[in-house]
């Protein structure tokens, strides 16, 4: 098994719900991201906010301009629209989070970022 395919394996998203809003061009979406481990903290942002509620275990969340904090089961988080964020499970077993996005209609949910800061 290949080192990318690993790391696939340590990421999982579980698409909940996803709606249409009463703001035009914008939709919500909901998934469950569990994360293991020795996942990999890739730099990404979305178009439009996301909410977040830690479900399970630690995590570490890098944002863009703001020093790294790191949330426990309960915590929660509000990124804003564009923002580059990674975040990585600091602790030993699984970790999970609610990651709700308010976003544009029919763009990528998550789009990957190369060569940014942090």
């Amino acid at each position: 098994m290949s080192s990318t395919e690993q790391q696939a394996l340590e990421i999982k998203r579980t698409d909940l719900q996803q709606h249409d809003l009463s703001i035009p061009g914008r939709e919500v979406v909901q998934n469950r991201v569990d994360i293991g481990p020795e996942a990999p903290a890739f730099k990404h942002k979305h178009p439009g906010e996301e909410i977040i509620y830690v479900l399970e275990g630690s995590l570490e969340y890098q944002v863009e301009g703001k020093p790294s904090t790191t949330l426990n089961a309960g915590d929660v988080l509000f990124i804003p629209a564009e923002t580059i964020h990674a975040v990585r499970n600091v602790g030993t077993t699984n970790a999970a989070e609610l990651a709700t996005y308010v976003v544009e209609k029919g763009k990528p949910l998550l789009v990957l970022v190369e060569g940014a800061p942090g």
